[in-house]
């Protein structure tokens, strides 16, 4: 059978999708191959958030294109639904598969293996609008095969089970799409509506990851708190979390990021009463100033927001709260920035993911006459990165001669003799741990020292200590 590669961009979710195309080729009985330039099929499964995004799967596709020129490149993915003849335009792709599409992957590479020529195609609009069907044309590379995000929702939902790809940690992918309407994001255009994959899925997911040995499975979504609210009956992500503590043998649980208006008193009141859920919340803020929450159109205003950070810091002294932020919005003032940065500063954030604004097509920011130019978004943009990176130093500094539980991670390649062994805290610290132990492996340690982005520590407690001790 066919070789394949996958190549990921985006967030948590996308990178689910493309755990889950790789279980279903290996299935099929197709190889994974350990670089795109060995294998047959390459798929590139794309985020397009921002124009950087874009460019960066645009690169990717050109650079296999000339390293592998006999590689069929499949293309998919936030892009692929949002911009697909784009895409196809590009030399070296063959296939461009919208989000609306990705559960014919797997066969569509098995029969274009065997000779198999496609014949059921649509061709849509290039607008992030509905798309329409319409017969091909011609049968000749590359094809097309996109349709209407907001028609697909059984196939949409199909693809989200699994995320173990070769992580330490799975991604389990429980909802996907969005009802909100930001005027900047042109996500819920390529993903659809809000829909959740059923409890029983979810526990039984996360029972077989936790029989596979995986220690810690982080649940994602693109608004992971409306998770449930599109089922019958209805449902909610507390209930869930409740779910999975008392029915999986999981021994650590870890939610990706979720809006502000969803972290409610009672759900960090559950994350305070176990160790057993990460001390960690993600809660994208965007803005600082009200004026461009407003102008964003955000649900909530600072106030808001504060109160559900510092609510966080009463249950959970030591938690990690990370935060969105958008630098440049249109209309944005230097007033507006300066409030920004005020508030971050005023709030215990324990680290920043700070993003140039981008116009997307098709959404309200982008036809706002008041685009910012060039240089003033990214000299307000360093100023939000230098200001989460002192956070984040700052948080560092204060966990220092606190013992942690830490759970041990797969070594990057480039550091794969390295004399240590990296790890990550419930709160989100990375760690070095000295020595080399086995990944997904619970560790004990006290922090010693901070260097750049992650500290230093000495183990206090682990299986091998045990067992010398016996």
């Amino acid at each position: 059978m066919s070789t394949f590669y996958i190549e990921q961009f985006g967030c948590r979710a996308t990178q689910a999708d493309g755990a889950a195309i790789e279980r279903q080729l290996l299935n099929r009985g197709c190889t994974a191959s350990a670089s795109p330039q060995n294998a047959e099929f390459v798929v590139i499964n794309t985020c397009t958030v921002t124009s950087s995004a874009d460019a960066q799967a645009r690169d990717a596709i050109r650079k296999i294109h000339a390293q592998n020129p006999a590689a069929k490149i499949l293309v998919t993915g936030c892009y692929a639904q949002r911009a697909p003849e784009e895409l196809a335009a590009l030399p070296g792709v063959s296939f461009v598969v919208g989000n609306s599409h990705k559960p014919q992957i797997p066969g569509l590479i098995a029969k274009s293996h065997e000779g198999f020529v496609p014949v059921s195609f649509v061709t849509p609009a290039s607008s992030p609008a509905p798309l329409r069907f319409e017969p091909p044309q011609d049968l000749q590379f590359p094809q097309i095969i996109a349709g209407d995000i907001f028609a697909t929702r059984d196939v949409l939902v199909a693809p989200v089970l699994g995320g173990e790809g070769n992580h330490t940690r799975p991604t389990l992918k429980i909802q996907d799409g969005c009802n909100n309407r930001c005027s900047f994001c042109v996500i819920p255009f390529v993903r659809g509506k809000s829909r959740s994959l059923p409890p029983e899925t979810v526990l039984s997911e996360i029972r077989r990851l936790s029989d596979s040995g995986f220690q810690e499975v982080v649940l994602s979504g693109i608004n992971l708190g409306t998770w449930g609210r599109d089922l019958s009956p209805c449902a909610e992500i507390l209930d869930l979390m409740r779910r999975i503590l008392g029915e999986t043998p999981l021994a650590r649980l870890r939610i990706s990021s979720i809006e502000p208006l969803d972290v409610t008193q009672d759900l960090i009141a559950l994350f305070a009463s176990t160790d057993r859920i990460a001390h960690h919340f993600h809660m994208p803020l965007q803005s600082g100033s009200d004026n461009i929450l407003s102008a964003m159109h955000r649900w909530y205003r600072t106030e808001h927001y504060a109160r559900r950070v510092k609510l966080i810091r009463e249950f959970l002294p030591h938690a990690a709260i990370g935060a969105d932020v958008i630098a440049g919005f249109p209309g944005e003032t230097e007033a507006d920035h300066q409030a920004t940065l005020r508030f971050i500063d005023s709030l215990p954030f324990t680290y920043l993911h700070v993003f140039s604004y981008s116009s997307r097509p098709g959404t309200k920011a982008a036809a706002l006459d008041s685009q910012l130019p060039g240089e003033t978004v990214h000299r307000r943009a360093a100023e939000l990165r230098l200001l989460g990176e002192s956070k984040a130093s700052a948080f560092r500094a204060s966990q220092l001669g606190c013992t942690h539980r830490v759970l041990t991670l797969n070594r990057p390649a480039k550091v794969s003799t390295a004399p240590w062994t990296p790890a990550l805290s419930s709160n989100y610290l990375q760690f070095r741990i000295p020595d080399s132990f086995p990944a997904n492996q619970f560790l004990e340690v006290r922090a010693l020292a901070a260097e750049d982005n992650f500290l230093r520590a000495e183990v206090t407690s682990s299986p091998q200590l045990a067992v010398a001790s016996a």
